[in-house]
C-alpha cells in the first residue's frame, strides 16, 4: 500500500490518521499457524520541524505453536510503532525509512516493525513445563510415569543397593 505523503511535507501542521489493514503474505513465523484476522494499525503521519514520523500501534491476533510443549494458543500481539522517514537512505542511521518522491510504502513499514518485535519464541504461558524428553508426555497435563532417570555414572552404586535388598 503506496501512501502520497506531500500534504503532510508541504504543510507541518497537517497530521495524517490512517487504519490500515496489513497483508499477511511475508509475515510468516515457525510458531505462527495462523492469523485469525489481517494485522490491524492505527497510525499517524505527522511532520515535526521537517522530519515524517510514523507512529501508533499494530494489533495481531493469532493462532501460535507453544515452541516447549506443541500446543496451540491464542495470542495478542501490540507492537508500537515509531518510524522516522528520511528522503534518501542513510549509512549513519539504517533504522530510517526511506520516502519514495513524496510516498511512503506503508505495507513494507509497518510489517518491518511488527517483524521486528515479534517474540523469539511462543510459549502457551511463561510457566510451561513443556515435554518429558523420554516419553514426549506434556508436563503441563501432570507428570509423566517415566521416574526420575539415574545419572549413568552413579548405575554401578544402585547395582550395590539392590544386592543388600
Amino acid at each position: 500500500m503506496r501512501l502520497d505523503v506531500r500534504e503532510v511535507i508541504v504543510n507541518p501542521s497537517v497530521r495524517l490518521p490512517l487504519s490500515v489493514e496489513l497483508e499477511t503474505e511475508g509475515l510468516d513465523f515457525p510458531s505462527v499457524k495462523e492469523y485469525c484476522e489481517p494485522p490491524q494499525a492505527e497510525v499517524v503521519v505527522s511532520n515535526e520541524a521537517g522530519i515524517l514520523h510514523l507512529r501508533g500501534t499494530i494489533t495481531a491476533e493469532m493462532i501460535c505453536i507453544c515452541d516447549r510443549c506443541g500446543q496451540e494458543f491464542e495470542s495478542r500481539k501490540e507492537t508500537a510503532v515509531d518510524a522516522v522517514i528520511a528522503e534518501e537512505e542513510s549509512e549513519e542511521n539504517p533504522e530510517l525509512f526511506v520516502l519514495e518522491g513524496t510516498e511512503l510504502d506503508l505495507q513494507e513499514i509497518l510489517s518491518t516493525c511488527l517483524i521486528l518485535d515479534m517474540e523469539t519464541k511462543f510459549l502457551c504461558r511463561e510457566d510451561c513445563k513443556g515435554l518429558c524428553p523420554r516419553c514426549g508426555r506434556n508436563l503441563n497435563l501432570g507428570p509423566c510415569a517415566c521416574g526420575k532417570e539415574i545419572d549413568p555414572r552413579f548405575a554401578v552404586l544402585k547395582q550395590l543397593l539392590n544386592k543388600e535388598d
